[in-house]
């Protein structure tokens, strides 16, 4: 409970700089109107759609997709990965956008998904790029790895020194989406440290369905 106090009360030091909390009906939490990220090198303001009569996005309206492949996944996606909500992920795309290199929001879904609207900050590396059963050759895959992630080369093939490597927030759909768990899940084949990967569960349906602030590319 502490630490998630701490959690909160740091997002919202973070979020009093850029909107009075008395500026907004509709807030993030109690103490958090807004929260200002970079995004492709632009201030976003992520907040809360004010519209009291905002009706949920249709694309995310459908209650029964077919499973397979769209089954409900677990809470625990694997050993060490830790979950997140909504706040976790701002605190996490807040310090990014203020300098921190050590995080890495990652929107693992298809562009043509991407193109409907993404979170601000977030950066697309579709898990078609890091699915070797989908046409990923270890030589793109290791591009990824060292070149966005942080990772270094080491002289074993598909080996990698992690211990510069990325904090990986990953997200896709929601909790019906198998987009995020197969980069997730690929990602840790090849040793990514669990605890430098966390999974946003919700994704897009909740982010949208809670009327946070999206952008297209």
């Amino acid at each position: 409970m502490k630490l998630k106090h701490i959690l909160f009360t740091s997002v919202a030091v973070l979020a009093l700089g850029t909107a009075n909390a008395d500026d907004l009906k509709v807030k993030i939490t109690n103490d958090i109107s807004s929260v200002t990220v970079k995004h492709n090198g632009k201030d976003v303001t992520i907040q809360r759609i004010q519209d009291n009569n905002n009706m949920v996005n249709p694309a995310f309206a459908k209650t029964s997709r077919n499973c397979p492949p769209f089954c409900i996944n677990p809470m625990s996606l694997a050993p060490g990965v830790e979950t997140l909500g909504e706040v976790e992920v701002l605190d996490y795309l807040k310090k990014m956008s203020d300098g921190d290199n050590s995080i890495l929001v990652v929107d693992s879904r298809t562009p043509d998904w991407v193109a409907r609207g993404t979170i601000p900050g977030a950066v697309n590396i579709p898990w078609t790029k890091l699915n070797p059963a989908k046409g990923a050759d270890p030589l793109s895959m290791a591009e990824i790895i060292t070149g966005q992630f942080g990772a270094k080369e080491t002289s074993e093939e598909n080996v990698f020194d992690y211990a510069n490597a990325k904090t990986l927030v990953m997200f896709c759909n929601g909790m019906w989406c198998g987009q995020s768990p197969n980069n997730i899940k690929n990602l840790l084949k090849l040793n990514y440290p669990a605890e430098k990967i966390k999974w946003y569960r919700g994704g897009m349906q909740n982010w949208e369905n809670l009327g946070l602030t999206t952008v297209k590319p």
